[in-house]
C-alpha cells in the first residue's frame, strides 16, 4: 500500500486515492498506510479474523504515532459472526489509541448502518452522494478538506437519526426516484454552520441489529447555533424520509415478461437494445454470481444473440482455458456450489474467447482502478455468449466484456450480474428506459419478504406495513 501511495494510486479504492490526491494539493504531508483490505460483500466475516485485522490496525497506529489526524475509508455495514457493528468497533479503537483531541475523518458506502459508536467515536463521516457510487474520489478530497480544516482549528459536532426503514437497493438510485430526492434536499442544507449532510439507506440484504436508514447531519461547533442546527436539520431529513417510504418499494419485471421482451429485441432490429438486470445474484450485494434462471429460460426459448455474464464459476473458468479456444466440451455449471439458487446444470459448449489477469475499468465505479478477475471465458451455448469469470465481481463495467472481443454498441440483449453499479459503466449505450429489473430468485432479491431477516430491529418499514413512527426528541 505505501509503494502505490508514492506511486500507481490504480490498485487503491477511489476514495483513498481522492483523500492522497486532495492532501497532496494541501502541501507536504507525510502518509502512513496502516492497512488495505477488501473483498466483495457477502456473509459475516470469522470473527477471529476480524480480530485479528483489528489488532493488526491497532499495532499499525501505535506504531505510527504520533499522528496529526487518521483518515479511515470503510464501507459501513461491515459484520462478524459474533459483532453486528464491526465499524464502530474500529472507529472506537482508533479513538481509544489516537486519544480525545485527533481529528479521525471517515468516508462511507452510502449503504452502510451508521450507529451511535461510530458518530461518537470520530469527528466526521462523509457518505457517498451517487448511487452507482461514481463519487467516490470527490468525497475521498471532501474528507482531506475536512481533515485539513480541523487541523487548522475547526471542531465538529454531530447528529444520527436512525430512521426505521429498510429500502431495496433498486429504489435507491440518485440519478432520479425518492432518494435522489432525499439526498439532493439535503445537500442544500449544507451551509454554515453545517459542513456535511450523510444519508445512508443501509444494507438491505444484512441481517443485523444495525440495519436501516442513518441520516448524519455534522456541523462546526465554533459557528453560533451549531448542535441545535444540526439535530434540526437531521430531524427534517428524517421526517422527509419517512413521510415517503411507500416510493422505495421496488418495480420489478417478471421472468415471463423479459423473455418476451429479449424475443422482441432480437427479432426486430430496429427495437433498442435492452439490459435485463438480475438483480437477485449480485455479487457486488453478497450474491455469488453463478444462479442460472434467466440462462436456463433463455435456453429453453430458444432464444439467440443474448449475452450473460457474469457467472462467477472458477472450475468452469479453469476447464475452459485448458481445454482452448474452439474446444467443445460437455461443462458443468456450479459443479462445486450446488446449493439452493446455485444448483448444477449440464450443456455442451464451444469455448469462444478467453483472457487473463488484470484489467483496468474504463467507466463508472471501477473507472481507473486496477482489478484482476481471474481467468475468464466466453462459451457458446443454445445460441447464447455466457461470460465465465473466476474472481467474484458484478458486472458493473464495459472493459469486462471488451477485453474478451465484444463491442458493446452490438449487442442486443444484456443480461448483467449486477445490482445498480452497471448503469454508470453501460451509459454510453443502454439509457435508463432500456434497462430491465428481472425478478428471479437469490440471495440479493430486492423482494425483503423473501430474506430471513431475522435480527433486524423491529417494527421496521415494510417488513410492518402498518406500523407508526415520529422523530424522537
Amino acid at each position: 500500500m505505501g509503494r502505490e501511495l508514492k506511486g500507481d494510486r490504480a490498485g487503491l479504492p477511489g476514495t483513498v486515492r481522492g483523500f492522497c490526491g486532495e492532501m497532496d494539493k494541501q502541501g507536504d504531508w507525510s502518509p502512513v498506510p496502516v492497512l488495505l483490505a477488501e473483498a466483495p460483500p457477502g456473509g459475516p466475516a470469522e470473527h477471529s479474523f476480524f480480530m485479528e485485522i483489528l489488532e493488526t490496525m491497532r499495532d499499525g497506529l501505535r506504531k505510527a504515532a504520533p499522528l496529526d489526524g487518521v483518515y479511515i475509508s470503510e464501507h459501513g455495514a461491515g459484520l462478524s459472526t459474533e459483532e453486528d457493528d464491526v465499524d464502530g468497533a474500529v472507529f472506537a479503537m482508533v479513538r481509544e489509541v489516537v486519544g480525545p483531541d485527533i481529528p479521525i475523518i471517515a468516508t462511507l458506502d452510502l449503504h452502510g448502518h451508521v450507529t451511535q459508536r461510530m458518530r461518537q467515536s470520530v469527528d466526521v463521516m462523509v457518505a457517498y452522494l451517487t448511487n452507482p457510487h461514481v463519487d467516490q474520489e470527490e468525497r475521498g478530497c471532501e474528507a482531506a478538506l475536512l481533515m485539513t480544516a480541523m487541523l487548522s482549528g475547526v471542531r465538529t459536532t454531530s447528529t444520527l437519526v436512525k430512521v426505521p426503514m429498510i429500502s431495496p437497493a433498486v429504489s435507491l438510485l440518485t440519478a432520479r426516484g425518492p432518494y435522489a430526492d432525499l439526498i439532493n434536499h439535503g445537500q442544500t442544507l449544507v451551509k454554515p454552520p453545517i459542513l456535511n449532510v450523510s444519508i445512508l439507506a443501509g444494507f438491505a440484504p444484512a441481517n443485523a441489529s444495525t440495519n436501516g436508514l442513518s441520516i448524519v447531519v455534522t456541523a462546526d461547533t465554533n459557528k453560533p447555533d451549531a448542535r441545535v442546527t444540526a439535530r434540526n436539520t437531521a430531524q427534517q431529513l428524517a421526517d422527509k424520509a419517512w413521510a415517503e417510504r411507500h416510493r422505495y418499494e421496488p418495480k420489478l419485471t417478471s421472468l415471463d415478461d423479459a423473455i418476451k421482451l429479449s424475443k422482441a429485441v432480437v427479432e426486430d432490429p430496429q427495437k433498442p437494445a435492452i439490459i435485463l438486470a438480475d438483480v437477485a445474484d449480485n455479487p457486488g450485494g453478497g450474491g455469488r454470481g453463478n444462479t442460472l434462471f434467466v440462462m436456463q429460460r433463455m435456453i429453453e426459448e430458444g432464444i439467440s444473440n443474448v449475452t450473460i455474464g457474469m457467472i462467477i464459476d472458477p472450475a468452469l473458468a479453469a476447464e475452459a482455458h485448458s481445454q482452448g479456444i474452439g474446444a467443445r466440451f460437455w461443462a458443468r455449471f456450479n459443479r462445486d456450489d450446488d446449493t439452493k439458487f446455485s444448483e448444477t446444470y449440464e450443456a455442451d459448449v464451444q469455448v469462444e474467447k478467453l483472457a487473463n489477469g488484470d484489467c483496468v475499468g474504463r467507466r463508472g465505479i471501477f473507472e481507473g482502478r486496477r482489478l484482476d478477475l481471474g481467468p475468464c471465458a466466453v462459451l457458446s451455448l443454445g445460441g447464447l455468449h455466457v461470460v465465465i469469470a473466476t474472481a467474484r465481481q458484478q458486472l458493473a463495467d464495459p472493459v469486462f466484456l471488451e477485453r474478451l472481443g465484444m463491442n458493446i454498441a452490438d449487442l442486443r440483449v444484456l443480461v448483467v450480474k449486477s445490482r445498480g453499479h452497471f448503469r454508470a459503466g453501460f451509459d454510453e449505450h443502454h439509457s435508463p428506459e432500456q434497462i430491465f429489473e428481472v425478478d428471479v430468485p437469490g440471495l440479493t432479491t430486492p423482494v425483503l419478504s423473501k430474506l430471513d431477516l431475522d435480527r433486524v430491529p423491529r417494527p421496521i418499514f415494510p417488513l410492518d406495513p402498518d406500523m407508526e413512527w415520529r422523530v424522537p426528541d
